[in-house]
This record gives structure tokens, sequence and C-alpha cells, in this order.
């Protein structure tokens, strides 16, 4: 017995040194970054954070016992040990398969009203209750930029979304001669897709001002990798005065302009419009709607 023991220290010690290190290695490695799911700025986002941890604390608390009992086991019923009584014939009480059938069940009592409530709170066709008004944003995604229009400021921009903090913003998303691509601002909440003939509502509401940055949150072609945008949350004055510098530029988003954009470009810069058709977004909408209805006449 003696003989086995300063064998199964050293191998519990060299568990415990590459814990260790590992924790170190994450801690350099991560080490002033900006984890954007973890660091939320919007009420979406802080309401995800919440559910990913609770739901992490659940699951580790089935976790580690199942990985020790794991490991517990393999060391003591290991071929070397001559001592262990093994029986794999020995039957077991109700009350112990009662109890391998009681402890996940409550696990998942204990998980899955929260995750339940939660999940259908923060549901991205929910709107957010504020005494601010909520502003609407339409969004078309191309190959491969981004496209926003204000309808009620009647302006648009490429690759850049400004909208006050702490209040409901509705992203009306939908595509044009693109993949389907998923809009995503991680610091402002979840992800939601684009898709050409459909409209999808994303509704967000940014609490702290600042930049971040928005992308396609699925690989949608060869322009994927820059095709990102910034997403700013600014003060209600700040927002109002960019407003009126937009309407400044002398861009103007009529067809014209619009079918030069919608052809296929990479890394695009941002850009201004001081005005932009008033029925674009839902001719966009529409676009496809002709042949989806054919193809449905044909099936």
């Amino acid at each position: 017995m003696a003989k086995h023991k300063p064998s199964r220290n050293r191998s519990i010690l060299y568990i415990i040194l590459w814990v260790l290190v590992l924790v170190m290695l994450f801690a350099v490695l991560l080490r002033g970054a900006d984890i954007r799911m973890l660091n939320p700025k919007g009420a979406v986002a802080q309401g995800e954070l919440g559910l990913m941890i609770y739901s992490t604390v659940v699951l580790l608390a089935i976790t580690i016992p199942t990985l020790f009992f794991l490991y517990f086991f393999a060391w003591k019923y290991r071929e070397s040990n001559t001592k262990a009584a093994y029986d794999p014939n020995k039957k077991h009480g109700k009350f112990f398969v009662f109890g391998l059938w009681a402890i996940p069940v409550a696990f998942m009592l204990v998980l899955a009203p929260v995750m339940w409530i939660g999940t259908h709170e923060l549901a991205p066709q929910k709107s957010i209750v504020s005494n601010n008004k909520a502003l609407t944003v339409q969004v078309i995604a191309m190959r491969w930029k981004w496209l926003f229009i204000y309808p009620e400021q009647n302006i648009a921009t490429v690759n850049f979304v400004q909208v006050p903090v702490n209040t409901p913003v509705e992203f009306d998303l939908t595509a044009d001669d693109s993949p389907m691509s998923s809009f995503w601002v991680p610091h402002w909440g979840g992800q939601l897709y684009a898709m050409t003939g459909m409209t999808n509502r994303l509704n967000l509401m940014p609490t702290t001002t600042g930049d971040s940055e928005g992308s396609s949150a699925e690989i949608n072609g060869e322009g994927f990798a820059g095709m990102k945008f910034t997403a700013r949350a600014s003060s209600q004055q700040d927002f109002d005065s960019w407003v009126l510098g937009v309407k400044q530029s002398p861009n103007m988003l009529d067809m014209v302009e619009y079918e030069r954009l919608l052809k296929p470009s990479e890394n695009n810069p941002s850009a201004l419009y001081a005005r932009a058709d008033a029925d674009l977004y839902d001719t966009v909408v529409m676009k496809y709607m002709g042949s989806h209805d054919h193809q449905m006449g044909h099936e």
C-alpha cells in the first residue's frame, strides 16, 4: 500500500500544477482584452450575460462532482489495485436508482424555469419597455456591407449606425442580392438574421455611450471578414447634432445610388446620405416576393 502512495500523490500534484498553469495562461492571454459578450453595454446584453453566468454555475455544479467521481473510480478500480472490491453483478436498491434520476431532474428544475422565463423576456422581437420613444432603423444586408436607413430622420448610412443611449432601437432587417447575413452587435445584445424577401425585427437598447463593433456573425461569402460596421451610442443631444450634420451631406440615396451600392464590394468605408428614398426598404423587401410567389405556385 505504501508503495503506491507516492505515485498517487505525484499524480495529484501534477493535476494541480496543470490547472494552475492553465489559469495563468488564460490570465495572460485575456489581460486587457475586451471580451464583448462578457462586457455588456446594452439592456439585452446584460440580461444575456446574467443567464450565461447562471447556467454556467448550475452546470459546473453538475460537471465538477461528475469529473471528480469519474477519476476517483477510474483510480480506485485500476488494474494494479488488487484490493478494490469489484462486483459487476451487484444489485442496487430502489433508493440508489431513485437518487441517480433525482439528481439530474433536480438540476433541470433549477435551470429550466429561469432559462425559459429569461429567454422569452429577451426574445429579439419583444419590444423593450422604456420612457423614451423607440427609434426605428431599417437595415439592408448587402455583399459585403450594411446599409442603415433612418425613416423618421430621412437619412441613411453605410457601415455606421448611431443611436441615442437608453433609447429602444427597433432594427428592421432584410437583405438584397446577398446570402443570409447575421446582424450582431455583441456589446448591445444577441444576433438575428437578415434574409432576402423577409424582414426580421431585432430590439436592442444600449445603456453605455461609446463605439462598439458590429458584424455578420456567420460566414456569408468571400467578403465576410470585412463586413463590419461601427455602432455608436451617444447622448440624445449628440445624436440630434449628428443627424443635422448628416443632413448637410451632399450625398443622396436614390435608386441610382442604391444600385451602385448593391454591387459586390469588400472592406467598404462608412458613408453618409442626407436623404433616402422613403419607400426604399419596402421596395427591397417586395422585390423578391414575386419570385417567391411564383416558386410556391409551381410546387
